[in-house]
């Protein structure tokens, strides 16, 4: 089966389509780092995919599916997820309603329209689903309907709820053309694992994972085993904070007008190895960001514990410097998270035949 990803940044998405068996034919990215690690680790081979360095919305779908398919071929497949930081929660108030990224929604339904995929698979932040941007999601459904597709509810998922040692909860939106639709499909997918209690984990599931085996030791010679280097302001205030927990009151470093302030007391604490790890976001490497403090060393966490909190391998090598790569593993969607998702679709499709009427190129609209 074929796939492409946009918007795919480091290839997170890929890399889990690719260990689903699918053959990523193309994926597009305009970051340049990004755009350099996903070649490094995912153009390896003989029949490597198509990657498009650039601006998406100048791209014409029309011209790209001839660089990507042959005559008569097919995308079954159409993955990515566009730039979240529009529907953030961070962002106060009507900020982001207007953003020029959430436009890029419209952008990747062009591809929809275009490609023609059996199913598409989408992924955003839980602010998408805010009431203020309650106009972009009716037009995604509204697009996704008009162009044939069977839109499921979007649903707001767990990683840890998959095996990834992180607490990420990420909007995920599936369609499917409706001639693959069965009604013994049920989405999403079942969790693998959940929170375990005092009575253990029902029969079937495995408990959540913690993120101690992400701090093992780096291979020899990592060039993401690497980390911020910290005043020695920041250092000493480091070593005052607990072993696998503390807050910025352990550390010492509280402003005058933070105190009695009760909201996000986890701020330069460390990681608890004994839970799954916070969200890595794009300043996971920052220990000012958020709870990014090593467990037990007085420094961030590296390059490659923060990938490994979000299942890249550790031959996953990411390009650009410490903060491109920081910014790539937080973008990312974690591999296995990927890899439980894609797979629960390829099932679908192997179990329909996945190729249906209507699918050659050249019944394809022009964007």
């Amino acid at each position: 089966m074929n796939c492409i990803d946009l918007f795919a940044g480091a290839g997170g998405l890929s890399l889990a389509a690719h260990r689903s068996g699918l053959r990523v034919r193309l994926a597009i990215e305009r970051d340049k780092s990004a755009v350099a690690t996903y070649r490094a680790n995912l153009c390896r081979g003989d029949d490597p995919p198509v990657v498009l360095e650039g601006d998406i919305a100048a791209m014409r779908p029309s011209e790209i599916f001839d660089l990507a398919f042959g005559p008569g071929e097919i995308c079954d497949l159409l993955l990515g997820g566009p730039p979240c930081q529009g529907f953030s929660t961070h962002r106060l108030n009507d900020s982001g309603v207007g953003d020029e990224r959430n436009g890029l929604v419209n952008v990747y339904f062009a591809f929809v329209r275009q490609f023609r995929p059996t199913a598409f698979l989408m992924e955003n932040v839980p602010g998408m689903l805010w009431p203020r941007h309650a106009r972009h999601l009716d037009a995604m459904q509204h697009q996704a309907r008009d162009a044939g597709y069977h839109l499921f509810e979007p649903v707001v998922i767990d990683a840890r709820d998959f095996g990834v040692p992180q607490r990420r909860k990420r909007v995920i939106i599936l369609g499917l053309e409706k001639s693959v639709v069965r009604d013994d499909f049920t989405w999403p997918p079942e969790p693998t694992h959940v929170r375990p209690t005092g009575d253990g984990v029902p029969p079937g599931r495995l408990p959540w994972l913690n993120c101690e085996a992400v701090f093992a030791a780096a291979p020899t010679g990592d060039p993401n085993d690497v980390h911020m280097k910290h005043r020695a302001d920041l250092v000493a205030a480091f070593a005052r904070t607990p072993t696998d927990g503390g807050s910025r009151g352990a550390s010492g470093r509280v402003l005058e007008c933070h105190r009695g302030h009760d909201g996000h007391s986890d701020v330069y604490g460390r990681i608890d190895r004994r839970q799954p790890a916070p969200t890595m976001t794009t300043a996971c490497i920052n220990p000012s960001k958020g709870r990014f403090v090593h467990p037990t060393l007085n420094h961030g966490i590296t390059a490659r514990q923060a990938a490994r909190i979000q299942t890249f391998p550790d031959d996953y090598v990411f390009h650009g410097g410490l903060m491109a790569a920081g910014q790539q593993i937080g973008n990312a969607v974690p591999v296995k998270l990927g890899v439980a998702l894609i797979a629960h679709v390829v099932a679908l499709l192997e179990a329909t035949g996945r190729r249906r009427a209507g699918t050659r190129r050249n019944e394809c609209v022009v964007a």
